[in-house]
C-alpha cells in the first residue's frame, strides 16, 4: 500500500483537493504501476505560522506581489 503524505498550507478547497488526489493517484499508477484503489494520499493542511523557512514564519513573510 503506497502512501503519498501531502503537508501545504491551509486554504485549498475541497474539489482542489479532490483534483490533487485524483492526479497524484494518477500519477503514481502511471509511474510505477499498481491499481489506483492501492494507493492512499494523506493530505494534511499546515497553518502558516506553523512553517518555518530560513528560521522565518511563513505568516511573518511579506505576501508575494503580482508584476
Amino acid at each position: 500500500m503506497p502512501v503519498i503524505r501531502v503537508e501545504m498550507f491551509a486554504g485549498r478547497t475541497p474539489d482542489q483537493k479532490r483534483a490533487l488526489a485524483k492526479a497524484l493517484t494518477e500519477a503514481f499508477v502511471a509511474a510505477v504501476g499498481g491499481a489506483p484503489q492501492s494507493v492512499q494520499i494523506i493530505l494534511q493542511d499546515v497553518e502558516k505560522s506553523d512553517w518555518a523557512t530560513g528560521g522565518v514564519l511563513a505568516s511573518d513573510r511579506p505576501a508575494p506581489t503580482g508584476s
